[in-house]
């Protein structure tokens, strides 16, 4: 896809096709949430999925009704890119999908993420926040 049509544009193609992609999934997983209702703790609860298999190493800060928050401290999906020799995409192919994926699960959860390891940080800074209709 590069050699046809440059970097930029396979890159702007990729991740287009990532985040729709991750939004698909997130309405998904709520569409199978008790009675089609999603909330910060059922979002918690679908974080293991991600996390399995030593996946991600974290710290957990925070967990409530209206914030989850956590660092990542070690990243497989990071370090699998980087093995590949994808390391320059790897914030499309994986990170770019987080706050996505909060659109089609629960729009009303947001995330505010300033550090990530696939860009060269130490950790990745995930702060989750609930918008209800009272914030």
């Amino acid at each position: 896809m590069v050699k046809r049509l440059g970097e930029d544009e396979a890159q702007s193609i990729l991740d287009t096709a990532i985040r729709q992609a991750a939004i698909a999934e997130g309405a998904n997983l709520a569409s199978q949430a008790p009675n089609g209702e999603t909330s910060m703790k059922s979002f918690i609860d679908h974080f293991e999925l991600w996390a399995r298999g030593g996946a991600l190493e974290v710290e957990v800060h925070q967990t409530t009704d209206e914030r989850f928050e956590f660092d990542v401290t070690r990243c497989r999906y990071s370090e699998t890119y980087q093995e590949m020799g994808l390391g320059h995409i790897g914030q499309l192919l994986s990170c770019n999908r987080d706050e996505c994926f909060c659109e089609g699960y629960d729009p009303r959860i947001k995330l505010e993420r300033k550090q990530t390891i696939m860009t060269g940080d130490a950790r990745c800074t995930f702060r989750y926040r609930y918008e209800s209709e009272n914030n």
